[in-house]
């Protein structure tokens, strides 16, 4: 048997470090066993996904030193790689599943969905949808003959045990009360995940399957499919997943989790990997510091360890200090400085705002310096302000920070475009609302127009301190930030 195994990205969002991480182990397990590795592109989400999200996780992923042997990019005997590329094949597999007695056509409205749930709630039952959903069979023609909305349910046990082999945790035991008549294929006729990853894992002939463990929960469904359909399921192997320092699973609102981030802040590619593949993971001899090509020669998947590894970027800063003073030579170290920010392109970008305000060179490197820097050191102080209160200031970086966490295509208009709309909202003035933005990227409200500094940080680096912003201004609890999430609701509503 050859070894294949999987990453598949879904290009809704930034590089994820999680996704890396992921990405890192099942590489090392085929490589280890001299397999393949792929790379697959779960674009079912539609309305979310988007090409530019799509080459940033590629080019990502690639920056790490991680290579894939089949892809969307470079193509194989197993494509095409993006699930949106294979949209009919789901369906005809999901319609397989119909005639076959195992699925069923659901016409339920949301509403009818949330009677359904309720009253099983009430009869002390789990809430989930279960196959009481079925329509006769004359009424599913006749409702399909009049062109009515449907999606595909697959039919789930409602009693029993479902047993799941994993390589890690042995034997996991989940109740089929437990789990739903999950959708396979949606209304707009796009397969949800669950089928998508059943069959494509099968048709590109995936042996073993390393995923997060917050995938447990759905393995019975992919279980059932891969029975319903006579094939035989890969292994599985669920990895722990990644943690903040305070043990709380990893997130943005705590830790930076773009890899874009990392690369702008100027870290290693090679000590970023590194330091992933010590995420539950250790070498024999327990050393910190190897390359991808050591983790790949003493690879072994047992050595996995379930509790969940903390990914602690103050750690990684050590790490990669040890990788500059190890292993770059003075002239290696310039050339990745070089490469990092004083390129040609990245001064280019610089040059129009710096030049009409510098009088000698002298004054470029102070005028500049936020430019090349991390996290500010900000103190609440800074961002008095005679016309905002303290309230205001942090509802201004937080509505800030979630609007532009939704913008996808980052420019210089689409973030004056963004911010405008807030403002207006607000009913503040734009000059008023931007003192605190000003203060959060340059450190100060008199720099250059802070749109072009956005655009040119980028996205990462941007929604990094306006998050450090709030928490130099302490933040809001979890009580403020419902009161407040809903505020910001409302604002985009009107």
């Amino acid at each position: 048997m050859t070894v294949r195994t999987r990453i598949a990205p879904s290009p809704t969002g930034d590089p994820h470090v999680g996704t890396a991480f992921v990405a890192l182990f099942n590489l090392c397990f085929a490589r280890q066993h001299g397999g393949q590795f792929i790379l697959r592109i779960e674009d079912t989400d539609q309305v979310r996904s988007t090409d530019e999200s799509e080459q940033d996780i590629l080019r990502a992923l690639r920056w790490l030193g991680l290579e894939w042997d089949e892809g969307p990019d470079m193509g194989g005997p197993h494509g095409p790689y993006r699930q949106s590329e294979r949209k009919e094949s789901y369906r005809q597999y999901a319609l397989n599943l119909v005639t076959k007695g195992h699925a069923f056509y659901c016409f339920r409205t949301p509403e009818e969905l949330e009677a359904i749930r309720e009253e099983r709630k009430a009869q002390g039952l789990n809430p989930g949808i279960k196959g009481d959903l079925e329509l006769p069979e004359e009424e599913v023609k006749r409702r399909l003959d009049a062109g009515d909305p449907y999606v595909i349910r697959m039919k789930v046990p409602e009693n029993g045990i479902c047993e799941i082999e994993d390589m890690l945790r042995g034997t996991i035991e989940i109740d089929w009360s437990q789990v739903d008549s999950q959708i396979l294929l949606k209304s707009d006729g796009m397969p949800t995940y669950h089928l998508a990853n059943v069959v494509d894992d099968h048709l590109m002939e995936i042996t073993h399957v390393l995923r997060g463990e917050e995938w447990i929960n759905s393995a019975p469904k992919h279980k059932l499919l891969y029975d319903y359909f006579g094939w035989d399921m890969p292994v599985l192997c669920h990895l722990p997943l990644l943690r903040n320092p305070d043990k709380s699973k990893l997130s943005k609102r705590k830790n930076p989790t773009s890899i874009n981030f990392y690369e702008r802040m100027g870290f290693l590619p090679e000590a970023v990997t590194n330091y992933l593949g010590r995420m539950g993971w250790s070498m024999p001899d327990e050393r910190e510091k190897f390359t991808l090509d050591e983790m790949i020669d003493n690879f072994d998947i047992q050595r996995v360890s379930l509790g969940g590894p903390v990914f602690d970027v103050e750690k990684l800063r050590w790490l990669n200090g040890q990788w500059i003073r190890d292993e770059l030579s003075d002239d290696q170290f310039i050339e990745r400085m070089r490469h990092w920010w004083f390129n040609e392109q990245a001064l280019r970008d610089l040059v129009p705002h710096i030049k009409g305000r510098a009088e000698v060179f002298s004054d470029v490197a102070p005028m500049a310096s936020f430019m090349f820097s991390g996290m500010l050191n900000l103190k609440p102080e800074d961002f008095s302000h005679n016309k905002l209160d303290e309230a205001q200031v942090k509802r201004v970086l937080q509505f800030t920070l979630w609007k532009l966490e939704a913008q996808r295509h980052w420019a210089k208009d689409n973030i004056f475009a963004d911010i405008k709309t807030l403002a207006k909202a607000m009913e503040l003035k734009m000059g008023d609302f931007m003192f605190a933005i000003f203060v959060a990227i340059a450190g100060t409200p008199n720099s250059w127009s802070v749109m072009d500094s956005m655009a040119i940080l980028g996205p990462d680096m941007t929604r990094s301190r306006l998050r450090h912003a709030l928490e130099v201004m302490g933040g809001f609890s979890k009580k403020e930030t419902k009161r407040v999430e809903k505020e910001y609701a409302a604002l985009l509503a009107e």
